[in-house]
């Protein structure tokens, strides 16, 4: 392929004696976008996230596209792909919020979940690595264990951000405690760079979500009149 995209699919860097992908750095750059964005509240973190979400998809198939690293990280591709699908709703969800708004507040209200959101999203987090796991070994993802909780974490982390619960922020930072090691095993070094970078701004994210929670007055709830009142 010739061209502004052959040159992204194949051109490679030099870092510390190791070949990396533009593209790798790249699509982490869309990412670290995205999350700014997200701070932020703006509707446009989904599409710009979408566009490094299909660069990474590339990176973690080392099978399929050329990479110098050669890996199939199955989760971390096939995250990208769930992520790209998660995306469209939380795009979708942001818009309608901003649209039935002022068209100037934030597109989301942080709040935090409730104890039966929080229960799903354990249990989910659970029987989701548990069913991840097997099918990213079978499959023959380098890691699959850590790989399996990458991928299911990500997915509620990035469904809790469209929702806006302030709990996504601490579900990131544990799937970057994670991730950082499997990938530097990997050799995926920008990657894990980028990991590291996102637990610092985790905690960024959290900290901002958690004051501005704080400070939202509630959504205002009119009470019914009485039946005295109704036919008064």
């Amino acid at each position: 392929m010739t061209g502004p995209l052959g040159w992204l699919l194949d051109a490679q860097v030099h870092v510390a004696g190791s070949p990396v992908l533009v593209r790798e750095i790249v699509g982490n750059g869309f990412g670290l976008a995205s999350a700014l964005l997200g701070l932020r509240r703006l509707v446009w973190a989904w599409p710009v996230g979408m566009i490094g979400n299909a660069l990474l998809f590339t990176v973690f198939l080392g099978g399929v596209f050329a990479t110098p690293q050669a890996h199939d990280l199955y989760g971390q591709a096939g995250r990208q792909v769930f992520f790209f699908a998660v995306s469209v709703y939380g795009w979708w969800r942001w818009s309608r919020n901003r649209r039935s708004g002022d068209g100037q507040r934030p597109a989301v209200v942080p709040r935090w979940a409730t104890g039966r959101e929080r229960l799903g999203l354990l249990v989910a987090a659970v029987v989701g690595t548990a069913a991840a796991y097997p099918v990213l070994a079978a499959l023959g993802s380098w890691g699959p264990l850590p790989d399996a909780w990458i991928l299911v974490g990500s997915l509620l982390a990035t469904y809790g951000m469209a929702r806006g619960w302030v709990e996504f922020w601490l579900i990131w930072i544990a799937v970057d405690a994670v991730g950082v090691p499997l990938l530097l095993r990997g050799g995926f070094y920008p990657s894990a760079v980028m990991y590291l970078v996102y637990g610092g701004f985790c905690l960024a994210g959290l900290a901002a979500w958690w004051r501005t929670s704080r400070v939202t007055p509630p959504a205002r709830t009119d009470i019914p009149p009485t039946y005295s009142e109704a036919v008064a």
